[in-house]
């Protein structure tokens, strides 16, 4: 059990860059502390999804994600489904944003995808995370980037979208240049850009730094701040996903959650 007078050794420890051993998680019948990688009782009735490479996996090697299975889900998409089944499915699966809202995002997907636009984005929020001390998104960002990428393309081909924006508070430079790297891998290696895998769907990358203003967690104000203007929320309707970024339909998602 961890008490306050262990703080001052585990800060220094942190920055020595070193494990407090006594500290460790010891198994009750032998006394040998867990690895790592192997769970304990503690996390035995926990499954790790958003962050499930975090930690496991180079976030700045393509070969490492794709070796766990990275991009088979784009691909399987790709070829064998239409973007109205790629819909049902998200809605079936009951996934919803983890916000305060939880709103489905299978149907925030489907709004955005009955719009006639000769344009659509997908804006991935929450890595501008303007409440003191949030990280989670930053988390996912820095470990497995690879994966919001896949993400996104996923969300961008339901519904209709060429284009996705990567909103990140420049506050956050470890997560800003992991983003980056994979970007660049994704394209060098064909997974983004024009006729991915041979197909007629094309996705574009880009990376918006952010101020970190709490105003811009909400979704009009972040996109306001996108377009360089002041970020101010706006009256809703019309909804992002009617007309959002450039007032064209937008799906905003948050990393690891929705997208």
């Amino acid at each position: 059990m961890l008490r306050p007078t262990d703080a001052a050794e585990i800060y220094q420890s942190a920055v020595e860059g070193r494990i407090v051993e006594r500290l460790v998680y010891h198994d009750p019948a032998t006394n040998e502390p867990y690895p790592i990688a192997e769970k304990s009782p503690f996390y035995k009735n926990q499954t790790a999804n958003v962050l499930q490479h975090c930690g496991s996996i180079d976030p700045e090697s393509l070969e490492e994600y794709i070796a766990d299975k990275g991009y088979q889900a784009i691909s399987k998409i790709l070829k064998e489904m239409s973007q109205e089944e790629v819909n049902d499915l998200v809605t079936k699966s009951g996934l919803r944003g983890r916000g305060s809202g939880g709103f489905p995002t299978g149907v925030k997907w489907n709004f955005a995808r009955l719009q006639k636009s000769d344009k659509k984005y997908i804006v991935c929020c929450n890595g501008d995370e303007g409440d003191p001390g949030a990280f989670m998104n930053r988390s996912v960002l820095e470990g497995d980037p690879h994966r919001v990428i896949e993400g996104m393309m996923i969300a961008g081909y339901t519904i209709g979208a060429d284009e996705g924006v990567f909103y990140v508070r420049a506050e956050y430079p470890l997560a800003i240049e992991r983003l980056r790297i994979a970007i660049k891998e994704a394209e060098e290696a064909g997974l983004l850009g024009s006729n991915i895998m041979d197909s007629d769907f094309s996705f574009h990358l880009s990376i918006r730094e952010g101020a970190g203003a709490f105003v811009c967690g909400e979704e009009t104000a972040l996109l306001a701040s996108i377009e360089g203007k002041r970020g101010v929320p706006r009256p809703r309707p019309p909804f992002p996903a009617v007309s959002g970024l450039y007032g064209k339909p937008t799906v905003i998602s948050c990393y690891g959650n929705d997208c």
